[in-house]
């Protein structure tokens, strides 16, 4: 007798668009396709959208017409991942991708807010930005109260990692001329 294991069915990009102009998942169901996985997500509380909204006025101020603010929006990664990082900030783009969704290539900053998703974040999170070479990401740790910064991607981790507090204050990679008080946005 050969042992049979049941087998995932992995879910691509083209498939996973078709299931939602099919409608297969109620509007309201918050989810996001990870490496193939369709994954449901955290619901989100008081603290975690406060922290939200802290992050978009901040940053929509600061950038101006050098990125473009993205809100817990699809960024498309390969063939088998979409997630919808709580932030991102992109490359400007005359349309503001309203023909498609941005890629990696248009991705400059990738933050998740996490609480009750640290570990998600830290890991699989992690590894898929890394792979895709996001130049930088930003877990803002509502756990214990920090930033932590990844930064150099390489061979799906970062190569530089720190943990900032609120008297530090970062500037960004690809716009080293935007500097942000770490306590503005906890």
């Amino acid at each position: 007798m050969v042992a049979v294991f049941p087998q995932k069915h992995l879910t691509d990009i083209a498939e996973w668009h078709r299931m939602g102009e099919a409608g297969i998942f109620p509007p309201e169901t918050r989810m996001e396709l990870i490496e193939g996985e369709i994954l449901h997500m955290a619901p989100i509380g008081f603290n975690h959208a406060g922290h939200l909204r802290r992050i978009s006025t901040v940053f929509t101020f600061l950038v101006g017409d050098n990125a473009v603010v993205s809100i817990q929006s699809p960024v498309q990664l390969g063939d088998l991942s979409e997630p919808e990082p709580d932030f991102a900030l992109l490359r400007p783009e005359p349309n503001f991708y309203s023909s498609r969704h941005p890629t990696a290539i248009d991705t400059l900053l990738l933050i998740e807010i996490s609480d009750s998703t640290l570990r998600f974040d830290r890991t699989q999170k992690l590894r898929l930005y890394a792979s895709h070479n996001i130049p930088e990401y930003w877990i803002v740790n509502l756990i214990d109260n920090c930033l932590e910064v990844y930064r150099q991607p390489q061979d799906g981790d970062y190569l530089e990692k720190s943990v900032l507090a609120t008297a530090d204050s970062i500037a960004l990679v690809v716009l080293p001329e935007l500097q942000i008080s770490v306590a503005s946005i906890l």
